[in-house]
């Protein structure tokens, strides 16, 4: 990976690894067929599935939950912490269970796994994890291994490959043959991997385009929906992580309440990769431009309302379009955190695991 070293800082490498984190990911489904083979087995006779994790590992199922909404098949997201302490009641023998955990040894994680594993009638548990040496794994009844690689500052790489994992196991879990769902997988993945590195190309004009949009705003939110939820929440996130404030909200729930924001102290950030509501979408952004909001839009094709900056994204399966979307707020996030005097990537008071609840 010496090519990593063209990039000045880790963090900046690291948002440029994702490509061949995605690649990496996609390229270990079919040694791992054995573990989706018997996946799509125990679910075909169970009722239900669950997904859950906590930060950037809880934002990464997003667009799994969706694919499966739309297949008619009930899928829950819960976080974990919320699942552990209040609603384990719900999960049953019926159930499988999908536990995203970049190291597999967060808190929460640990907690509910052995809460779990203490039950009667435990839910099929599968887990997803960098790596399979963590308490998690070992504790799973079915593993898979994201193989994001070593990774040392806020999520990017370990999101990008769990996100082309879940392309696999959501239409396991949602019918599909093994055969399809990786065939489906490994060809998103190469398109988003190649639009990452696309991103890279132009990253500074990436950078510099959203930092004027923020330049100067008291208030910076970022808006997603159905799939693209994964990349507002990831990307508000990895903000806050670089010592930003930056809030994601549901685009729809925007409107209610958040909305009397709106104004010249205001940033706003819209992801729009979803088709069926673009046209909601690009109103809303028109509607806080009106106020004189700061907005981009990160979304396919040419236009955006008048006064808006635009980010163009490539079309790309629903189930990746999340891990090219947040590119260009991570690099913001990068862009950010050298203009506040701080070491990108770097944390002063949360950490890399969360070991405390």
């Amino acid at each position: 990976m010496n090519w990593l070293g063209k990039f000045p800082d880790p963090f900046l490498a690291e948002i440029a690894g994702q490509a061949e984190a995605i690649r990496r990911a996609a390229g270990s489904l079919e040694e791992q067929v054995p573990t989706l083979d018997a996946l799509g087995d125990a679910a075909a006779r169970r009722d239900g599935v669950v997904f859950t994790g906590m930060g950037s590992s809880y934002d990464a199922c997003y667009p799994a939950v969706n694919e499966l909404a739309a297949r008619g098949v009930p899928a829950l997201h819960v976080d974990a912490a919320e699942l552990l302490h209040f609603r384990t009641n719900a999960l049953s023998s019926d159930t499988v269970l999908v536990v995203v955990s970049q190291s597999g040894e967060s808190a929460e994680i640990v907690h509910l796994a052995a809460s779990l594993n203490a039950r009667p009638d435990p839910p099929l548990m599968t887990s997803l994890t960098n790596g399979l040496a963590n308490e998690l794994a070992e504790r799973a009844d079915l593993r898979l291994d994201t193989r994001a690689g070593p990774e040392t500052g806020p999520s990017t790489m370990t999101f990008a490959a769990s996100m082309a994992l879940l392309a696999a196991v959501a239409p396991i879990l949602g019918g599909d043959t093994t055969a399809d769902a990786t065939a489906r997988a490994r060809t998103g993945a190469e398109r988003a991997a190649g639009a990452v590195e696309a991103f890279m190309e132009m990253g500074d004009a990436t950078a510099s385009l959203l930092e004027d949009v923020v330049d100067g705003r008291e208030i910076l939110a970022v808006l997603g929906r159905g799939s693209a939820r994964a990349a507002a929440e990831m990307g508000a996130l990895t903000l806050k992580e670089s010592g930003v404030m930056a809030e994601s909200f549901a685009t729809a729930s925007f409107r209610h309440g958040p909305f009397e924001l709106a104004g010249p102290d205001m940033a706003a950030i819209i992801l729009s990769t979803e088709e069926q509501t673009r046209t909601l979408d690009l109103g809303l952004a028109a509607d806080l431009a009106s106020t004189g909001a700061s907005v981009a839009v990160i979304a396919p094709g040419q236009e955006v309302p008048a006064g808006c900056a635009r980010i163009h994204l490539p079309g790309l399966d629903r189930l990746f379009s999340s891990t090219v979307g947040v590119v260009p707020l991570q690099l913001l996030a990068w862009r950010l955190a050298l203009r506040h005097g701080r070491a990108p990537g770097v944390y002063t008071r949360a950490s890399k695991v969360t070991t405390r609840e």
